[in-house]
């Protein structure tokens, strides 16, 4: 490490099974194995998928599809491998168009279900998804809520990931009132898609900054969802962005979101979160630097607080990671 690419990068995936990975770059999608102690290996130097606009990648929870939001206007669903990651020639590349050419983030929801798309100022594209399909995605796409606040855009999106999801959100810029840190959390009953959507009382909440680019419901933990990160890629009046949280609570399906009381530093332009399998630690990834990554641990006496843990550079800044 670090390892050449091709071209600059736009995106990674690891498929659920730990098995491989793939970075979608300016030259098209290329697949890695991943072997023992976490190193990876190109698996071929031509792309498996030639898209040169693959701006986010996720591949569904039975390792069968990759699926990529392109920046020229389509969702798409790539069959492959379950054992190498590698293109399934016998099957046909699906794919379905998007309303906006400036995908943001997607999210599979855990059921495997549906496929969410924020598609900035154009919204957010809910996708009907059946990974047991030769044809997982519809013909064309009936759901795409749209943005809330004059000017807004939904730069953000992700679903609890209990295995009966409860919630999905969007992150979305200028959706709360005020002059400053009008960036805010949407969350809507994930039940509702199958019948009138219905957004949460009290929804949308502030984020505590201008643009939500990442959001996060811990996916490791006794109670998963329990605890929504928001990173904020910017802060009115800071030159660096930082990390909200909110606490879920239910009555039976009425669902409560309440914002922590402390937020968590953040470099320059934090655009992404994960929570690793331990359910230890949350890392950051600032795309202006100050740090390149960040990991944050779970405060032991007050709960949902993160505590800064230790922090990395990856080059010399800004190294503009993803």
């Amino acid at each position: 490490s670090p390892y050449a690419l091709a071209s600059g990068p736009y995106a990674i995936a690891v498929a659920p099974n730990n098995a491989f990975l793939y970075v979608s770059t300016a030259t098209g999608i290329y697949l890695y194995s991943i072997g023992t102690g976490g190193v990876p290996a190109l698996a071929s130097s031509t792309p498996i998928a030639s898209d040169t606009a693959a701006y986010a990648l996720q591949v569904d929870s039975t390792d069968s599809w990759l699926l990529e939001a392109s920046g020229v206007g389509y969702l798409y669903a790539i069959p492959i491998n379950p054992a190498n990651g590698a293109l399934v020639a016998t099957i046909t590349e699906q794919h379905v168009a998007l309303s906006s050419n400036s995908p943001q983030k997607m999210a599979i929801s855990p059921d495997n279900k549906y496929v969410f798309v924020a598609m900035g100022n154009a919204g957010t594209a809910v996708v009907p998804f059946t990974a047991a399909n030769a044809d997982p995605l519809p013909t064309t796409i009936s759901t795409v809520i749209g943005v809330k606040g004059t000017g807004g855009a939904a730069v953000s999106v992700a679903v609890d990931p209990s295995a009966t999801p409860r919630l999905f959100y969007i992150g979305e810029v200028a959706v709360t009132a005020g002059t400053s840190n009008t960036g805010g959390l949407r969350a809507f009953n994930y039940s509702s898609l199958s019948s009138t959507l219905t957004e949460v009382s009290g929804s949308p909440y502030a984020s505590g900054g201008l643009a939500p680019y990442s959001i996060l419901p811990t996916p490791y933990s006794t109670n998963p969802g329990a605890y929504i990160y928001v990173a904020n890629r910017s802060v009115s009046g800071s030159t660096t962005g930082n990390i909200s949280g909110f606490a879920l609570t239910s009555t039976g399906t009425t669902y409560t979101l309440t914002v922590l009381t402390t937020t968590a530093a953040a470099g320059t332009y934090p655009v992404s979160l994960a929570q690793d399998a331990t359910g230890n630690y949350v890392l950051v990834v600032d795309s202006g630097g100050g740090p390149d990554l960040e990991v944050d641990t779970c405060d032991s006496t007050t709960a949902g607080k993160l505590d800064s843990a230790f922090t990395s550079s990856t080059g010399t800044d800004p190294v503009s990671a993803i």
